[in-house]
């Protein structure tokens, strides 16, 4: 069958283009030049294809613009929906990039002021505790000493007579003679210390570094350079991520009110001590106000009247956090001149302490050991084993140190502000005049030197010139101490 269709297209192949012979006559001479079928219908093919291709360029060439203007018309059709599509994108994006940027802002200047609240609150903290080291800190060279007044008999050993024996470097003159202190009632400083302009801008390591680190954060991701605006509604709507946002600003803006009241609370606490340390001094025969004026004087305390409200706290706009921190702080100004001019007072420390130690006589009237008729007596007394250390019980410089009458062997040391304690009957005198001892630095030997009947320290205290009850200071010292 394929053999046949063969032979038959071969065949009409021949009939449609027989062979052909095509001459040419030239000087003579005639040549020719035979075409075959195959060759006649190659010819044939190749014009074909080169009238079809002459016919399509024809027409395209004729409709060229027909076709140019259709497919303009779609392009611009596209161009105008993909347009349209990302106007739309643009507005959408731009609305939310709008509320990012506004929730970020907001919860970053929030975050911000939070935790400056609290830096300010940790300075405050630690300006606290050192305040608090003054008070907690007791020397180390008493570790017992409320035995030798609680459970002390009312008589016993000898001392100094109902005359006082004045020492070279001046004795204080008078007597203060109501056994147990008393005093005024308690009153406030009439000009408390004020805080100094400052700034909050801390490198140190906040309380919270939540606010801080989420802060940063959003500031990396939003941007905190640009002006907040308001978040818009239909944005928040729209995207719920952000009303998740705006409701954590509005938690810690919360926290940050917070932080108002506890800078309230600690004000107060801070109050009470300053009224705790005012009522000691005032138990102890001290009354603070003049106290603090005569350190004022001493150390030089002063400054421009500058109002609170001409200063603020760098990174805080809440004013009444601003306000509560800095009466805080002037209460805690109050609170640390208390105890840096308490550091001159003798508190709660007796100069000998110990199981086998006790107070011999107290101060005030009592039957004299060597005459038998009432007599007073100016000081405390504290019996023990002979050559035991007798300990100074405030810092201060030794003003006296030698024989003294009827003290015997007796060292007198002026602690400044006007307060002098002294230490009679050594059996050795460990300092010399002139020497600074520190709080419960040795003084001294207890002995039985001068007017008495056994081993034992007389021990006295005098505040502006006038003779004190020292049980009154080594009580007073238990409230602080």
């Amino acid at each position: 069958m394929q053999g046949t269709l063969v032979e038959r297209a071969w065949a009409w192949l021949h009939e449609t283009f027989p062979e052909r012979q095509i001459y040419i006559r030239s000087d003579g001479r005639v040549q020719f030049f035979t075409f075959g079928p195959s060759l006649q219908a190659t010819l044939a093919g190749l014009t074909l294809i080169f009238l079809g291709w002459v016919a399509f360029s024809t027409v395209n060439v004729i409709f060229k613009d027909r076709i140019i203007a259709a497919k303009d018309h779609r392009y611009q059709q596209m161009q105008s929906a993909y347009e349209n599509r990302v106007a739309d994108l643009q507005l959408s994006y731009d609305e939310l990039n709008t509320a990012l940027v506004s929730a970020g802002d907001k919860f970053k200047a929030t975050a911000d002021e939070l935790q400056a609240k609290q830096n300010t609150i940790q300075k405050f903290i630690d300006r606290k505790r050192q305040v608090d080291a003054l008070v907690a800190t007791p020397a180390s060279a008493f570790p017992s000493q409320a035995p030798l007044i609680d459970a002390a008999p009312a008589g016993g050993h000898g001392s100094a007579g109902d005359s006082i024996d004045a020492p070279a470097g001046g004795a204080p003159a008078g007597v203060e003679t109501d056994d147990e202190g008393g005093g005024t009632s308690l009153q406030m400083m009439p000009q408390p210390a004020q805080p100094q302009p400052r700034t909050a801008k801390s490198t140190h390591a906040s309380l919270l570094d939540l606010g801080g680190a989420v802060g940063r954060i959003t500031g990396i991701l939003f941007g905190s350079k640009q002006k907040a605006a308001p978040v818009q509604t239909a944005a928040l709507n729209r995207h719920p991520a952000l009303a998740v946002l705006e409701q954590q600003t509005e938690r810690v803006k919360r926290i940050g009110t917070q932080e108002t009241v506890l800078m309230g609370e600690a004000q107060t606490q801070m109050a009470d001590g300053v009224r705790i340390v005012r009522a000691t001094l005032h138990s102890a025969g001290i009354e603070a106000d003049p106290f603090l004026q005569r350190y004022e004087s001493v150390h030089g305390i002063g400054g421009p009247d500058m109002s609170l409200n001409a200063v603020h706290i760098d990174g805080i706009a809440d004013q009444a956090f601003q306000n509560t921190y800095y009466r805080a702080s002037a209460v805690l100004n109050q609170m640390d001149e208390l105890l840096s001019a308490m550091r001159s007072v003798p508190l709660g420390t007796v100069p000998v302490s110990g199981p086998e130690f006790e107070r011999t006589s107290g101060f005030g009237a009592r039957i004299d050991p060597f005459t038998g008729r009432y007599a007073f007596h100016p000081g405390v007394d504290f019996a023990g084993p002979w050559g035991a250390i007798v300990h100074s019980t405030a810092p201060g410089r030794v003003i006296w140190a030698g024989p003294q009458g009827g003290y015997g062997n007796m060292v007198e040391i002026d602690h400044g502000m006007g307060i002098h304690t002294r230490y009679g009957h050594l059996s050795a005198i460990l300092v010399r005049v002139g020497d600074t001892v520190a709080k419960g630095g040795p003084v001294g030997k207890l002995g039985s030197t001068g007017r008495s009947t056994g081993p034992h320290v007389h021990y006295e205290v005098f505040y502006d010139g006038v003779l004190r009850n020292p049980r009154n200071f080594i009580e007073a010292g238990r409230h602080v101490l």
